[in-house]
Parts: structure tokens; sequence; C-alpha cells
């Protein structure tokens, strides 16, 4: 036995099954750790959706018809209220997603500036998708009969699933990759 086998025989002995099963497999333990961690975002949107929704809906009353470009929240997808609920949300949860992400999950050696300007295009895209398909959902949602807090969870739940599939690839491997 050489002497890297026997530290790795020895190390791998002090490590519980959980601790070796993560080093031997970093990369499926990062994707775990990722869609985990994201929780703290997703928890963020939520709060602020459910608080939007209160402040913003239930309120001010702020539920007249919102459409600019492509943006559509109609009375029934709570208007302008659900807007700004879902803005607010977005921006909330992409701020908290920036630090959680490169931190934490991806322990990433790259400059703050250089992750921060790949990340504000990749969150814009977020943001936008994020307040485009809400006001669908959300109509569609309260067309079922749903009340306006559960409609706009289901479309903030959906909000979320979209952000996991395309932003964990383009954390990974363009804005927050590991250089060292």
């Amino acid at each position: 036995m050489t002497d890297t086998n026997a530290a790795d025989a020895a190390e791998g002995k002090k490590l519980g099954p959980v601790r070796r099963w993560i080093k031997d497999h970093p990369t499926i333990w990062e994707f775990i750790l990722f869609n985990v961690l994201s929780n703290i975002s997703t928890i963020s949107r939520f709060v602020v959706t459910w608080i939007g929704t209160a402040v913003f809906v239930a309120g001010l009353g702020l539920t007249t018809p919102f459409h600019f470009l492509i943006f559509n929240y109609p009375e029934s997808g709570n208007g302008l209220g659900g807007f700004l609920t879902f803005l607010f949300a977005e921006v909330i949860a992409q701020v908290v997603n920036f630090f959680v992400q490169m931190k934490w999950v991806f322990k990433s050696d790259s400059s703050f500036r250089d992750a921060a300007w790949k990340y504000a295009i990749l969150a814009v895209v977020i943001v936008v998708v994020n307040l485009v398909l809400p006001g669908y959902v959300t109509a569609l949602c309260q067309g079922w009969g749903m009340n306006a807090g559960v409609a706009g969870t289901i479309a903030s739940v959906v909000n979320t699933l979209l952000a996991v599939v395309v932003s964990y690839p383009l954390l990974k491997f363009w804005i927050m990759p590991k250089n060292k």
C-alpha cells in the first residue's frame, strides 16, 4: 500500500457515511445543496409575495389591469398590484440567491465583479420571465376558483421551478465557476 492509499484509507475511516458519500459524489451534492439552499431565496420570494398581495392587492386595491409590452396582469391576475408584488418578490429573491449561491453552494473563487455582471444578465432574464408568467398563471388559477393568495403562491412555485432549470447550469459553468 502506498502512502497516498494509506492516507486515503485512514481518511475514509475517519469520515462518516454521509461525508464519505459527499466526498465521492461532489457534483450530485452540489446540485442537492443548490436546491436546498435555493429555498432561502424561495422563502424570501414567498414572503414578499404574501406581503405584496396583502398590501398592494387586498390593502390598497391596486387591481386595475396592467398591460405593458409583454406584461399582462388583468384584474383576475391581480392587476398592477400583482405586477408590483412579483417585481419586488423577484428582485429580493435574486439578490438573496446571488450571495447564497456564490458563497455557500459553488464556493466560487470568481471575483465579485466578474460574477455580478453575469448574474445581473441571468437575473434580468429570470425576472422578466417571472414577471410575465405570473399574470397568466394567477388569472388561470383564479379562473379555476382559487383565491388571490393561493393563485399567487402557485405562480411563485412555477417561477421557482423554471428558475432552477435555467439557472443551475449557467451559475455552475458560466457565472460562478471554480477557477482554481
